[in-house]
């Protein structure tokens, strides 16, 4: 498997007045070239503070006190902040949890895009701004040329998180990071926001990590699964393997909340694409 991150030992911790609190005990992962790969776990399990501190978006009081985080020959704990800018975005997309919050409100969409294309350099607005409209449409955006002179209050959560997953898109990264990209979202939507993003990312040979506490979205979009449980990953292996037959008591229960305890013994056959697990896991409640 060729390997687009690969993270090694990560350690975060949360530093203030009241002490150290560490919330990452040497997490290490990889994330293959053309994989799609999941991040699960209940709340506070430390899911969105790995991602975040892999891509060096993790706010003050937290940071990174070991550990490496190697995509494509560099480190990008160890990049200088400019460095790292340049990175995300261009070779590393992110869909955030919240679509407001990625957007800005009072610009309209179109400059938006143009904005990113400036920050990294681009110069050919006419072919940028085709590349934007095209991933608009494939997003399910009607009428993107509509939603482009406009402004991100506009829009509903589903569209946001469309215009979102476009800019993540836009530049064609390698990785696309993905933190709870649905949860705000009613369950159509969601399954339609899924299918999306893992179309685009399948079509154009990208890896894709996306954070979860869905079982249901691991079943169905993902190739691997981490499973984490305060602050550390407990296990991770193929979602066929981890799922049919989990071997941490705590996976043992993630499943259990969500489907019949049978369905997780160790004597059930692997999960093939499309099988009763999958589907139960689908249709479950969010753990």
């Amino acid at each position: 498997m060729t390997t687009g991150l690969q993270v090694r030992d990560l350690v975060t911790e949360f530093h203030s007045r009241d002490g150290v609190t560490r919330v990452l005990h040497g997490i290490s992962f990889e994330v293959g070239a053309n994989e799609i790969v999941g991040v699960v776990g209940e709340s506070g399990s430390g899911k969105s503070t790995v991602v975040r501190s892999v891509v060096k978006l993790l706010m003050p009081p937290g940071r990174v006190v070991e550990g490496t985080a190697e995509f494509h020959g560099q480190d990008l704990i160890r990049l200088p902040e400019r460095e790292i800018r340049h990175i995300r975005g261009k070779e590393i997309g992110f869909v955030a949890q919240n679509p407001f919050s990625a957007l800005n409100p009072v610009v309209r969409i179109e400059k938006q895009f143009a904005n990113i294309a400036k920050a990294h350099g681009l110069k050919a607005v006419a072919e940028s701004r085709g590349r934007a409209l095209g991933l608009l449409a494939s997003s399910g955006v009607n009428d993107p040329e509509h939603f482009m002179r406009g402004y991100a209050h506009e829009l509903s959560g589903g569209m946001a998180q469309r215009v979102v997953i476009a800019m993540a898109l836009y530049l064609n990264p390698r990785l696309v990071i993905a933190d709870e990209p649905t949860t705000a979202l009613d369950l159509t939507v969601q399954r339609q926001v899924l299918d999306t993003l893992a179309r685009l990312t399948k079509e154009s040979s990208r890896s894709m990590l996306i954070v979860t506490h869905d079982l249901g979205v691991v079943a169905n979009y993902c190739d691997r699964v981490l499973v984490m449980h305060r602050g550390r990953i407990v296990e991770q292996g193929p979602v066929s393997e981890v799922f049919v037959r989990p071997q941490d008591p705590y996976t043992v229960s993630l499943l259990n909340s969500v489907v019949p305890p049978k369905a997780v013994s160790g004597s059930t056959a692997p999960l093939p694409a499309g099988s009763t697990l999958s589907t139960e896991l689908s249709e479950s409640r969010s753990i």
